[in-house]
């Protein structure tokens, strides 16, 4: 077998480990079905991933990268808070929902493993806070770039905004209907918006030297 970098051993064991789950899910995904994917034999794979759960959260931190990857490739944080959370949450279902909704399920089966098993206590946590933490950076770094105010601190609307994007997540994976779940992310954002209220912030009167 020829050889090949760590690095790239460990991608290719996640790419193939992510296939898996997408076709059978985490109940049923064996690191022996995740080497047979990936084409080396066991030992190999137990070597880099001598567990399931450390395979699982090298999975998850992959999907966590893409997803801010994609978001952050086109910011756009020049036209204000409501822009650029508008821009970045249809850029996110665009690229990331509507074409792979698999992913989506694979992401929740995630989380649900993981607050069921204490071996991979924490998946899901690391999962919410980098989402949560992605919205919130956005947010004010497009407040502070356009001179805005939010009525509400950036936490809270990353997790309210997470919380409602989510929701149509699921309704879309169980029932895909690309018409209705684009005009529900878009009244869904309006609602956000509306909550962040972001507002110029007013300037000092000038003051004569």
């Amino acid at each position: 077998m020829a050889y090949v970098k760590a690095t790239e051993r460990e991608g290719q064991i996640v790419a193939a480990a992510i296939r898996v789950l997408g076709q059978v899910g985490v109940a049923g995904t064996t690191l022996r079905g995740v080497a047979a994917e990936a084409g080396i034999p066991l030992g190999t794979l137990h070597y880099v991933f001598p567990s399931k759960d450390q395979l699982l959260r090298a999975v998850i931190a992959t999907v966590i990268d893409d997803v801010v990857d994609t978001v952050r490739a086109d910011p756009q944080l020049d036209g204000g808070v409501a822009h650029a959370l508008r821009h970045g949450v249809t850029r996110f279902w665009g690229a990331l929902v509507e074409v792979d909704p698999g992913l989506q399920i694979m992401q929740y089966e995630l989380a649900m493993y993981s607050a069921r098993n204490e071996g991979a206590r924490g998946l899901a946590e690391m999962q919410y806070e980098r989402y949560t933490a992605l919205v919130a950076e956005f947010c004010a770094q497009a407040a502070e770039a356009a001179g805005e105010r939010c009525a509400v601190d950036f936490d809270s609307l990353g997790r309210l905004a997470l919380a409602l994007v989510d929701g149509l997540i699921v309704q879309y994976v169980t029932n895909p209907d690309p018409e209705r779940a684009r005009r529900d992310l878009d009244r869904a954002v309006a609602m956000v918006v509306q909550f962040a209220d972001p507002q110029p912030v007013a300037k000092g009167p000038h003051r004569a030297g």
